[in-house]
């Protein structure tokens, strides 16, 4: 295609004087430093000492991960429009800062090291210098010297450094914040200082353990106990996903819907282990507070919120009834109660009449001191035969099989702790997600009973895999009249379910058809106590039951949350290692600060001792475990020298991308992360300008949705930890997100589903035929057929990937056509905030429209410069006016679809003004040059030529963007349409602020108007100033 378009003359811009221009102007560019953005001091501060712009923008991209597989033509979609928004603000006057890093630790480099043996580093730098090239080839004006990989040791240090603050930061929420707001991180010494001088009480810490004591009497492990419990780190025996065929924990998101590792497919299993954990919840309210003041779209902050999932409602206790005894605590006899209760959180505490069972998590702490050593003689249930109720058990009806789950043949289990066991292995291998998405309910009794706190009803107790332990309390009070997977399990377990809010819809026999979820009032819900619910709204029945429980000792109003703290530990290499030691006590003992980085050893693998897939009773042993030497080390932390053991896992894949804005702003600083005045200049709030909410943060942060949840959110509690220790004056770390969309493509397969090059497949009448070629003839045989043999095929809509074998590389666009044309297709494809297709033959109009904009300047015969020194008319003077006074508004709010569209109008304006089917020598300076200007930040290397062979020395990088004068925009006459009886007859040109009177006597003189009359006269006219004249006549 490139060979049809280089046709033509010598000086016709084309992909070969593209591939001469673009990387000219590319070292030009950083001959000059055209892109090095000053800081206020520091070593990016002016050499000379002078002032920095008070007009400032920092420009941000997600973070990339460098992939060993390179780029296609979707990856530069944010950072070309990141690119031309900044360009833009610099012709403004702006000092910008936009520059690029590599999120460069992960999991790719290291199951490559793995199998070949390659250090993670080497392939880490080998994938970053293909990126750096072929982003380079975009002509991207990046701060290069403010670039970084999270890789590198300068920079991880600082990430240890981080670490450390937050593990040596304790949160005081009873304290006021620089913003005003409640709570607030505090250094972990003025923890310690209160508790030596008597100011702060030991009691309620660690449960009560430490209740009436003082703190000079506690010794060295007990203290660090009370710290440890504190801290915004710490180490916590929590449930997490195991990964025995990797040999690592995995994240959430690194988990499969199937419950299984993304990478690799392996099982993974739900297991206590000990990990770092960050208390991110400790910030929960300011979190979601704090949303009000960004400008994010709607749709990130409401997923935000729901995965804080900030609620009202209530803790009830149930108190446990273990009738048969319970297993695990043998002095119980039959009619006993446990001494801890089952403290379940709801947010509907006003359908408490109506639960009718328990459901704990398999792995909650309860579970083995409740189960009961046999299975009850009866199932009964008081609330079995309450009013309303329907698929009741009788209260004296046998344990039904089903409640007993399956011992491993096909039958009912013997006891209720063999159910219990084989219930946990079977779900073992699910995967939270998998678990809550289970349309098939699934569960075992324990064959213990709880009281109803409200009625005093004993309510059977169960465990299921859709009650999850890190959500709530990992138990619930089960309505199923008014939940639907609460319903849903009712059902298959032929359990009670009883209406307790009116308006559910029932079957002739009284049955709920469906729970029901919506308004109404409450029945079925007084008890002999005193308690009467029946009747009151929903809100007036939660106060009354809220009041009640707290009345009773039964239970308190109270907020809960969805987000869970954070796992902060991987059993990899590849990552950032912990900045903490061990005493022989197993005390954890955080390195001082001068010790930092903490360097990865060499290690003769990098595989972690990694199991069968299945075994679910393997654990953890981390590659570095393998370092002896470094593991076992020898130090002086103050009390003199001794030997500790460092930790052995790392940091995961989110602690270097969680700060590196501030690290962009102060990247050489070997002092501190980010001096503060540096901080404050680039993005401390700026109130004058953004209103006082202004909380700080990047000026533009543009990147997909994909990582609108947890990459923000943990970007948002480090900022926020630093901004309250004093580090930051921003309590944000991004004041405006942009979720961009992706370009898309078409992809193929065979019947089986295999995917084949989509470059190979053409279209014919609706039918998709694939011809193999010799490049992909193993492919072919694997599909059955030869290389030159047809094959249909299918046809599917959606993401570009190599996997898919749809990709497309930027190197093949701006080998065929040029960097330039690449931008301006990409960024004419659509608004960028959409998903778009690509379509590599509709490339080439982008690159005429160049060739047009080059010809209105140069000739394509001589090269010599055509443009003359005359004088622009009013209609070219107009409509330059109206094309920059556009472009200007749509650069402004990255809509550069929009901005191309009027660049395009214009330059076929100037063609077919000045070009040469007018006569015309050529167009005028005055035109071309604000469309040189104007184009520079879509196609910054074409107009740098144009630039400079228009005469001009300096780069146009900080060349004025083109101004407009309004008068220009306002039109001195229209055009109305004039109506005879409602139908269209003339024309008439009036001026534009023509009044009602004006605008009847130009249509009744219009000439047209009148042969149309034929002398009568009009009845009505209706004359409506800048729309149209009706005339109204008879006959």
């Amino acid at each position: 295609m490139s060979e049809n378009i280089e046709i033509g003359p010598v000086y016709r811009y084309g992909a070969k004087l593209a591939a001469q221009i673009e990387p000219r102007w590319q070292q030009e560019w950083h001959n000059r430093h055209t892109f090095e953005a000053p800081n206020p001091v520091g070593d990016l501060a002016p050499a000379d000492g002078s002032d920095i712009p008070a007009d400032k923008l920092f420009v941000q991209d997600m973070f990339p991960y460098p992939s060993g597989a390179g780029l296609h033509v979707g990856h530069p979609l944010g950072y070309i429009a990141t690119d031309v928004f900044a360009r833009y603000n610099r012709m403004l006057g702006h000092n910008v800062l936009h520059t690029l890093g590599y999120d460069a630790f992960g999991l790719p480099a290291e199951q490559y090291a793995v199998q070949t043996g390659t250090h993670p580093r080497t392939t880490t730098e080998a994938n970053i210098k293909n990126m750096e090239r072929q982003l380079g080839r975009l002509g991207l004006g990046h701060d290069k010297r403010r670039s970084f990989a999270t890789t590198n040791v300068d920079y991880y240090r600082w990430t240890q450094w981080i670490f450390l603050q937050v593990y040596n930061a304790w949160y005081d929420a009873d304290a006021t914040n620089a913003t005003g707001s409640r709570g607030k991180a505090r250094p972990v010494s003025e923890l310690i200082a209160s508790y030596e001088d008597g100011s702060r009480s030991l009691d309620g810490v660690c449960d009560g353990k430490y209740a009436g004591r003082i703190w000079a009497d506690l010794t060295k492990v007990e203290r660090a106990e009370v710290i440890d419990s504190q801290r915004l780190v710490y180490r916590s025996n929590s449930a997490v996903n195991w990964c025995p065929g990797l040999g690592t924990v995995l994240a959430n998101e690194e988990v499969t819907a199937e419950g299984k590792s993304e990478r690799g497919n392996f099982p993974v299993f739900r297991k206590n282990l000990s990990q770092w954990m960050m208390r991110i919840t400790a910030y929960s309210d300011r979190l979601i507070d704090d949303l009000a003041a960004l400008d994010w779209p709607d749709k990130v902050k409401a997923m935000q919120r729901n995965w804080i999932g900030r609620s009202q409602g209530a803790y009830v206790d149930f108190r446990i009834d273990t009738e048969n005894g319970a297993v695990g605590n043998s002095d119980s006899q039959p009619g006993e109660t446990i001494s801890d209760p089952i403290t379940v959180f709801t947010t509907r505490p006003d359908t408490l009449f109506g639960a009718t069972y328990l459901v704990l998590a398999p792995e909650h702490s309860l579970v083995d001191s409740i189960v009961a050593p046999a299975w009850p003689d009866a199932a009964g249930s008081a609330a079995g035969s309450a009013a309303g109720s329907a698929s009741a058990s009788s209260a004296t009806a046998a344990i039904p099989d089903s409640w007993k789950g399956d011992d491993g043949t096909g039958n009912p289990c013997a006891t209720p702790a063999e159910a219990v066991r084989n219930y946990r292995r079977t779900i073992s291998s699910k995967s939270d997600r998998e678990r809550q998405e289970n349309k098939d309910k699934t569960g075992v009794f324990t064959g213990a009973y709880a009281i109803n706190p409200l009625n005093n009803t004993r309510v059977p107790i169960f465990i299921a895999d859709y009650v999850l332990t890190g959500y709530g309390t990992g138990a619930i009070m089960a309505v199923p009249a008014h939940d639907t997977r609460d319903f849903d399990f009712a059902t298959a377990f032929n359990l009670p379910i009883i209406d307790v809010v009116s308006g559910g819809t029932h079957n002739e026999d009284g049955t709920l058809t469906e729970a029901y979820t919506g308004d109404g009032t409450l029945i079925n819900s007084s008890s002999e106590n005193g308690l009467n619910l029946n009747g009151k709204t929903i809100a007036d029945a939660k106060a009354a039951t809220i009041a009640y429980l707290e009345e009773t000792g039964a239970g308190a109003g109270t907020v809960q949350y969805k987000l869970r703290d954070w796992l902060f530990a991987r059993q990899r290499y590849w990552g950032e290692p912990f900045p903490i030691v061990y005493d022989e006590d197993g005390v954890a003992h955080a390195l001082p600060e001068d010790m930092l980085p903490i360097e990865l050893p060499e290690v003769e693998d990098y595989k972690p001792v990694s199991f069968d897939p299945d075994d679910i009773d393997s654990v953890p042993s981390p590659p570095l475990a393998k370092a002896i030497d470094w593991v076992n080390v020898e130090l002086d932390l103050g009390d003199g020298l001794k030997t500790y053991t460092r930790d052995t896992n790392v940091m995961p894949q989110w602690a270097g991308s969680s700060w590196y804005q501030l690290r962009y702003i102060d990247p050489t600083n070997e002092d501190i992360f980010c001096d503060i005045r540096n901080e404050e200049y680039w993005v401390g709030p700026r109130k004058d300008l953004h209103g006082e909410q202004d909380l700080g943060g990047v000026d533009l942060y543009v990147g997909g949705v994909e990582h609108a949840v947890l990459h923000l959110l943990y970007s948002r509690f480090w900022h926020k930890v630093l901004f309250d220790l004093g580090y930051l004056t921003s309590a944000e770390p991004y004041r405006k997100l942009f979720n961009q969309g992706y370009i898309q493509a078409y992809a193929y397969t065979d019947s089986r589903g295999t995917y084949i090059p989509a470059a190979e497949v053409e279209e014919r009448d609706g039918h998709y035929i694939w011809t193999p070629t010799e490049a992909s003839k193993l492919i072919a045989q694997n599909c059955g057929v030869a290389v030159g043999e047809e094959l249909e095929v299918n046809r599917e809509y959606g993401k570009m990937g190599k996997s898919l074998k749809n990709a497309v590389s930027p190197d093949e666009i701006c080998d065929n056509y040029g960097a330039d044309t690449l931008r301006v297709y990409e960024m004419s494809m659509g608004p960028l905030d959409q998903s778009r297709p690509w379509a590599t033959k509709d490339v080439v109009g982008a690159h005429r429209f160049l060739q047009r904009v080059w010809r209105l300047a140069i000739s394509e015969d001589s090269g010599e410069v055509t443009v003359t020194d005359e004088t622009l008319d009013e209609e070219a003077t107009k409509y330059l006016h109206r094309t920059v006074a556009a472009v200007r508004e749509e650069y402004s709010n990255l809509r550069d679809n929009t901005a191309i569209a009027k660049l395009i109008e214009y330059t076929n304006f100037l063609t077919k003004k000045y070009g040469g089917v007018k006569g015309v020598d050529g167009t005028p300076r005055a035109a071309v040059e604000p469309l040189v200007l104007m184009l520079a930040p879509v196609a910054p290397h074409i107009c740098e030529e144009l630039w400079e062979l228009l005469g001009y020395d300096e780069s146009l990088a900080h060349a004025p963007f083109p101004t407009f004068d309004e008068k220009w925009l306002v039109d001195d006459a229209v055009e109305i349409p004039v109506q005879v009886n409602g139908k269209v007859r003339a024309r008439i040109q009036v001026p534009a602020d023509a009044d009602r009177e004006t605008l009847q006597a130009a249509a009744l003189a219009d000439e047209k108007v009148v042969e149309l009359l034929g002398g009568k006269q009009p009845v009505k006219v209706i004359a409506v100033p800048g729309r149209l004249v009706n005339l109204v006549v008879k006959g």
